[in-house]
């Protein structure tokens, strides 16, 4: 086996010092969820680094939302586009306070108006997600069809999923009625993955979650092909 090294890095810093200066020689890059406008400039750049360098990168929650925005911004041309819980005057939302989703609990529809109280907009728990065939979801599951939990009031608005798509990004997971983004992901980077759910929450030390597997996979194939001698004596 291969023993991990985490390195815990401060998006302030990031966003202080730039991605090369805090992220260079990492072989994998993982954005968690949060809450809040600390940090978020450098959690672009760290998410920025990762795509221009190919370094596999795993986005959640949050982190999937700046995956969006950072690829707006730099791939797209979209260059004030932000996310409404930071700037809620940006020309380019590319992710917004939910208004309606489908609960296929009670198999109504969800809908909030932008003034609604925020501990109603959130979306909470289980829902399922159709996986696109052949993607690096897909592959990581070995299924195309998953349930996982959510915590989150916020999500990509749909009004820029065309143009992010004729720029090179798939959006491989989905609410069964389509309406929701789930996953986004870029093909043509070795794996560049975002989940606007939270795979931690059924992750278990003895069972890791198949994306936290696919990932680590991912960033030890980097570590491998950077250098390989230091990882041979440990296999």
């Amino acid at each position: 086996g291969v023993k991990l090294q985490l390195d815990y890095v401060d998006s302030e810093n990031v966003e202080k010092d730039g991605g090369e200066a805090l992220l260079e020689g990492a072989d994998g890059v993982l954005v968690p969820g949060g809450f809040g406008q600390r940090g978020v400039e450098g959690k672009i750049k760290a998410i920025r680094y990762a795509r221009e360098n190919k370094i596999p990168f795993l986005g959640i929650c949050l982190g999937m939302q700046l995956a969006t925005v950072e690829f707006a911004r730099n791939v797209a041309g979209l260059e004030k586009a932000h996310s409404m819980e930071f700037d809620k005057h940006t020309p380019y939302p590319v992710i917004y306070l939910m208004r309606e989703w489908f609960d296929h609990k009670t198999n109504t529809m969800i809908r909030r108006s932008q003034d609604f109280d925020y501990g109603g907009t959130m979306r909470l728990g289980a829902y399922p997600c159709a996986l696109e065939p052949g993607s690096f979801a897909a592959d990581a599951y070995q299924a195309i069809e998953i349930s996982e939990r959510h915590r989150h009031r916020y999500e990509f608005n749909n009004e820029y999923r065309e143009v992010l798509a004729q720029h090179g990004m798939l959006f491989t997971g989905l609410s069964p009625d389509r309406n929701l983004v789930e996953v986004i992901e870029l093909p043509e980077h070795p794996w560049f993955l975002g989940c606007q759910f939270h795979p931690e929450f059924k992750s278990r030390p003895r069972k890791p979650h198949p994306l936290f597997k696919a990932f680590t996979g991912k960033a030890l194939e980097e570590a491998r092909r950077k250098d390989p001698e230091p990882l041979a004596k440990h296999c």
